[in-house]
């Protein structure tokens, strides 16, 4: 069930460089967000008031308040980027390359955030994952023209916004039931992106059949799919091995480019598919009990550590996620998704 799920995320995480390409040539990165998550939005929260309504006991301000946080950093931060940044003009490998950081980083900070065991051969595999991803999308990155030096920050700022909510949702006292986080994420994302582009005068859709096209696109598989997925994966086998798979996302924007676009995949491409595939089979095959720190205990999950004594609380270890209701997804969800 785990390597489905990690197939099923790694697609429809990487089919929303795809979809921002499609939505690209026809209109404004604000007004594509705004189309996406506005009827998003408003079928979970009628699905919510109907049969979802037993899911949303017990929730907290405090917990609404915490998932409007991650809300905003894991869709509306994440995917402005994302989507500004191609239509800057840098390109979609490029893209996913600097999106490809996210795991080493939240790998480095998960010992001194979460205290979270992360061990050699997991540095290995994210090692080998950046060397991957490198290896994909230099050329790439190399023959482009016309772009403006800065516009390579914006979605290295998405990254960094990615990986706070990552932390944000890792550190959470309690679980939230995945359409909750769904929904209350989705509802920010739209009146943000409503707000922002009625603002700039970017609200009006355009006629055209392809926009819908991208907007059908990106809801079904990078909604539903990728950023539910990615918080599903999340809560059941922890940061580290979650990000691992985040390695796979540019070799596979690559063949997917290819094949939809006709875009070159070559020697250079194969190779880094092959090495990110290596790193995440050795990232994920760390797991059981073994040596941890002085004064810790590895738990049954390789990520997770308890402290030993009274004298600090272990780190909520978040439980399996359980199984979604339609139209709820991972991000069943948190989205995510690209």
């Amino acid at each position: 069930m785990n390597a489905l799920l990690s197939i099923a995320f790694v697609l429809c995480w990487s089919s929303g460089f795809i979809g921002a390409k499609l939505g690209a040539g026809s209109a404004a990165a604000v007004t594509i967000l705004m189309w996406r998550f506005l009827p998003l939005a408003v079928i979970l929260a009628v699905v919510a008031a109907t049969v979802g309504r037993a899911s949303w006991r017990g929730l907290t301000a405090r917990d609404a308040a915490r998932q409007t946080a991650i809300g905003v950093l894991s869709q509306s931060g994440y995917l402005l980027t994302v989507y500004y940044a191609i239509q800057l003009g840098v390109s979609s490998g490029t893209t996913a390359l600097i999106d490809g950081v996210q795991p080493l980083v939240a790998g480095s900070l998960a010992g001194p955030l979460l205290r979270q065991y992360v061990s050699r051969r997991q540095w290995l595999g994210l090692c080998l994952g950046v060397t991957g991803v490198a290896v994909v999308t230099t050329a790439d990155a190399a023959a482009a023209t016309g772009v403006a030096p800065w516009a390579y920050l914006v979605p290295f700022l998405g990254m960094l916004s990615l990986v706070a909510a990552t932390f944000l949702e890792s550190r959470s006292p309690a679980p939230v039931a995945p359409g909750v986080a769904m929904t209350v994420h989705c509802a920010t994302s739209a009146v943000l992106f409503t707000v922002f582009a009625m603002c700039t005068g970017a609200a009006e859709p355009p006629a055209e059949a392809g926009f819908w096209a991208a907007i059908a696109w990106l809801v079904v598989l990078s909604t539903f799919g990728g950023y539910g997925l990615y918080w599903i994966i999340l809560r059941r086998s922890g940061v580290t091995q979650v990000n691992a798979l985040m390695f796979l996302m540019a070799p596979v924007t690559a063949v997917w480019g290819a094949l939809m676009f006709g875009e070159p995949f070559g020697v250079q491409t194969a190779l880094g598919l092959t090495v990110g595939l290596v790193a995440v089979a050795v990232v994920r095959r760390e797991g059981g009990p073994s040596r941890s720190r002085a004064g810790t205990r590895r738990g049954p999950d390789a990520d997770t550590v308890k402290t030993v004594g009274p004298a600090r609380r272990a780190p909520h270890n978040l439980p399996p996620c359980p199984a979604p209701k339609p139209p709820d997804s991972g991000h069943r969800l948190s989205g995510g998704c690209s």
